[in-house]
């Protein structure tokens, strides 16, 4: 059942990105040239550098931020890179060169955090500024946010609950005949740069993702044999098979297989083999560790 979500996950990841950015099966190869004669030879490059600059493990999150700026590119023009915004924003040009955090995307890296921006931008463009901000992580629908002054009776209110997300909130008037607000859940939506993200993400997967003119490939790296076996044989134990784990020799193998395994949508105890995994992929010093971990659950 949950390998069947996932499935359902990935077929309409690849709905959206078809529809986005009419690729069937999207690769790193085909967002780079998409992206290039939109973004420019500069822009591409900078992005790319911030790309290859992540963890191999992260490198599919940083193409999907790509993938984000492309399509909102596409709808908000070149002004949107070169804008001043004034206060604390730079313009995002500025902000893909230096690659330094800003409020309120502190937590994100360079390229997630012009994904968030564009996409929020994208979804004002469409739906309007928002007037308050809520947490979806609770489903009260009642008065989540003070109206503002000229709210009336039936109004649709359109609130920020995500980057590039939105939904609204009809103003009621209650019993007391004071006036509050319901959110409205069917009315969530996202804006075109959320869904090429997320959809990008989901359809291309974790890798290997190989990008133009990368060398040496650093999925190509081999793998500590005795750390391989470890993680296979607990893989194995926990349900996943030998045909969706494959041989572990190199970075690309490891990679190939996690995707594969579809770890999120198994049991919890799957993270700690994916902080494995992970150490193994990006040969971090944690490793020891991680299988230390492993082994005591």
């Amino acid at each position: 059942m949950r390998e069947a979500h996932a499935e359902d996950a990935r077929t309409e990841a690849r709905k959206v990105v078809r529809n986005l950015l009419g690729e069937e099966r999207p690769t790193a190869a085909t967002l780079v040239a998409d992206v290039r004669p939109v973004l420019g030879d500069d822009r591409t490059a900078r992005a790319l550098e911030l790309a290859v600059g992540a963890s191999l493990t992260r490198r599919s999150a940083e193409l999907a931020a790509v993938a984000a700026l492309l399509v909102g590119s596409r709808e908000l023009g070149e002004e949107w890179w070169t804008r001043p915004r004034g206060g604390k924003l730079p313009a995002p040009d500025e902000v893909l060169s230096t690659a330094v955090a800003i409020e309120p995307w502190t937590d994100l890296s360079a390229l997630e955090m012009l994904a968030a921006w564009i996409s929020d931008d994208a979804a004002d463009q469409v739906w309007g500024p928002p007037v308050a901000e809520v947490d979806l992580n609770s489903w009260q629908a009642e008065d989540r946010f003070d109206l503002p002054g000229d709210a009336s009776p039936g109004q649709r209110l359109v609130v920020h609950f995500d980057a590039g997300g939105r939904l609204d909130a009809v103003v009621t008037r209650r019993s007391s005949g004071e006036l509050g607000s319901n959110l409205d859940f069917q009315s969530l939506r996202y804006s075109r740069p959320a869904e090429a993200q997320w959809s990008w993400g989901v359809a291309a997967g974790l890798g290997p993702h190989r990008l133009p003119g990368e060398s040496p490939d650093p999925y190509a790296r081999e793998v500590s044999a005795e750390a391989a076996a470890t993680l296979r044989a607990w893989a194995l134990r926990h349900g996943a098979t030998e045909e969706q784990l494959g041989d572990w020799l190199t970075v690309g193998d490891v990679v190939a297989a996690i995707e594969r395994v579809d770890w999120m949508w198994r049991s919890g105890e799957w993270f700690g083999w994916w902080r494995g995994a992970s150490a193994l992929v990006d040969d971090s010093a944690y490793l020891p560790y991680r299988l230390e971990e492993l082994a005591a659950e």
